[in-house]
């Protein structure tokens, strides 16, 4: 999920267990509390007028403490809320004069604050690998000077990292954040829960999230208040229904930062233009110049953290020889390690474009062998016939004639057929969901089509209708779609039956509608059910065809919502197409 999503956690929010204090006990202050809350509360609602000067009057406090941890702490959430507000320039500039000052003055045991934010800034370029390493590092300096109660937001940091990836590891992350708050900073455990409730929303768990949105609506009341606070209303206004409210909320709490959400949103209505037209959208705004200036920036960055490492190393003289071969030897082998993933990058991508020109060559002689083939032999009837008849001297009497007109025909039909087939699937993959607004009667249209059919069957082969829906039922669907989809599935079995019967069967289960054709032709092994949907397969390459027509029919059938496949525990003989699609509102009248 994407960091502008997430409206990013307070990173080490308000206090940890400070390195520098003179006055321990100010916590208990109620000055102190005011200012920390005044503080949090802004943060929380994003209100930029509020914000800045409450946290430099928390600041100058703690200065009037000594409290040097603290103070660093609220240095760092100018920063993120800066992040927040996506002035990425104005939060590296933040940034390198913390680092910078840090190093100045020697605080080692605080530097993890400037690793924090080179975290923020690795994850608002898509480096994620990198910024995992840093939240890490941030993580095991913590615990080595005692930093506990600082440390969920932390967590949550590698949250956000791990919530798309590794949806498992960003949940035990956020129970870990939890217990470490419980223990440590319970101030911090509403702010963690809340996230956790909007977790059960992106996973699809919509009772979950109703439940936790009831626990967030106490705590509000209880005086509580939550970064994530504006995100949960938001979608909760979204899940009751109310989705025009919802998108109105996003746009005026996130601004162009709501394009992810508002997406979020009309999927879960099932608006899907809509929703495309938000991706569209967000997609243009994340590849603005932001994330140039950003990538410019992060050299600053590590410049400053390189900095100090040196200088780090430099009070050991006896080591500064061993540290300079060290350092270049590292180098070296990152180089060499660029250079040889780069040449395996390079060697996978050549062999995808290897492979995707053979498939590509495979698929253009497949078209053009089968085309030939089954246009040139039709073309061959057709000119021999219209030969013959134009022959002056040909005696054949009128039924001979009528057969050959009827030759000549049956084969213009085909390769009329043949072409309308190739642009059907051209056209139907290049198309979004079908228009559904015909009133179809299932019985009825079956019934239709077993007579249209009827005389193209072989004379040992019968054609039969079988239903366990009432007559009266009706599909509201496209059904010129439905026609050609069921058409082509009776076409190919009439090919491939010469005796025994080819059955039309219509039922429903739940709130799907079933329709099957059973034939009693060769069958088809269970392991090609999947192969011969792909385009120019035909198992028998002596039938007429291009091997276009199970592909177009699964198309077809996916744009009236619903898939159509090979039954692979048919008993036979011959085999059965299975065609499902959505009932939707007829469910009271399948029966």
């Amino acid at each position: 999920m994407n960091i502008r999503q997430l409206f990013l956690l307070a990173i080490i929010a308000y206090l940890g267990t400070g390195s520098v204090r003179a006055n321990a006990d100010y916590k208990n202050d109620k000055k102190y509390l005011e200012l920390r809350d005044s503080m949090h509360h802004a943060f929380n609602d994003a209100d930029s007028a509020r914000f800045y000067p409450a946290v430099k009057n928390l600041e100058k406090y703690l200065l009037e403490q000594n409290d040097l941890h603290a103070y660093y702490t609220q240095r760092c959430n100018e920063i993120i809320f800066q992040l927040n507000r996506q002035n990425i320039y104005e939060a590296y500039i933040l940034g390198r004069n913390l680092s910078m000052e840090l190093r100045e003055k020697k605080l080692d045991k605080e530097m993890y604050m400037a690793y924090n934010m080179l975290g923020h800034l690795n994850r608002y370029c898509g480096n994620k690998e990198a910024a995992r390493r840093n939240f890490r590092h941030v993580l095991d300096e913590m615990e080595k000077y005692g930093y506990y109660e600082s440390m969920p937001p932390i967590y949550m940091n590698l949250v956000n990292v791990e919530i798309d990836e590794n949806p498992e590891e960003a949940q035990e992350l956020l129970e870990k954040a939890l217990e470490i708050s419980r223990k440590y900073s319970p101030e911090r455990v509403f702010d963690i829960e809340t996230r956790k409730t909007l977790s059960y929303f992106n996973s699809g768990d919509i009772d979950k999230f109703i439940e936790g949105y009831q626990e967030y609506r106490k705590g509000v009341e209880e005086g509580k208040s939550s970064v994530h606070g504006r995100a949960i209303e938001t979608y909760y206004l979204a899940c009751t229904g109310k989705t025009d409210e919802a998108i109105a909320l996003a746009r005026k709490e996130f601004g162009d930062d709501s394009n992810d959400i508002i997406t979020k949103i009309y999927e879960m209505d099932g608006r899907w233009k809509d929703a495309y037209e938000s991706l569209r959208k967000g997609t243009a705004a994340k590849d603005s110049a932001n994330n140039v200036v950003l990538i410019n920036s992060m050299a600053g960055v590590r410049e400053q953290l390189t900095l100090h490492d040196v200088e780090k190393k430099s009070a050991r003289n006896r080591l500064i020889a061993m540290a300079i071969g060290l350092f270049l030897l590292s180098l070296l082998v990152a180089a060499l390690t660029y250079i040889v993933f780069n040449r395996r990058k390079h060697l996978q991508e050549l062999k995808v474009a290897y492979n995707h020109a053979l498939e590509s060559d495979r698929m253009k002689t497949a078209f053009i062998q089968n085309v030939s083939h089954e246009v040139r032999t039709p073309l061959n009837i057709i000119s021999g016939f219209s030969q013959i008849i134009a022959n002056p001297e040909l005696t054949n009497d009128t039924e001979e004639r009528q057969h050959m007109a009827q030759m000549m025909q049956k084969n213009c039909h085909q390769i009329t057929s043949l072409i309308d087939e190739m642009l059907e699937l051209s056209f139907n993959e290049s198309t979004e969901d079908a228009v559904k607004e015909d009133i179809v009667e299932i019985n009825d249209m079956l019934r239709d089509m077993l007579q249209e059919n009827q005389p193209l069957v072989s004379p040992n082969t019968q054609l039969k209708f079988e239903t366990t829906i009432n007559d009266d039922f009706a599909l509201t669907t496209n059904q010129v779609m439905l026609r050609r989809a069921l058409g082509t599935l009776i076409d190919n079995a009439i090919k491939n039956t010469t005796e025994g019967a080819i059955t039309l069967k219509a039922s429903a289960l739940g709130i799907q509608l079933i329709l099957a054709v059973e034939d009693t032709g060769p069958g088809i092994p269970p392991e090609q059910a999947e192969h011969i949907f792909e385009r120019f397969v035909k198992l028998d390459e002596f039938k007429e065809g291009l091997g276009l027509g199970l592909p177009l029919c699964r198309t077809l059938i996916k744009r009236l919502g619903g898939n159509v496949l090979l039954d692979k525990t048919f008993k036979g003989p011959g085999s059965r197409f299975v065609i499902t699609l959505p009932i939707g509102g007829n469910e009271e009248t399948f029966m």
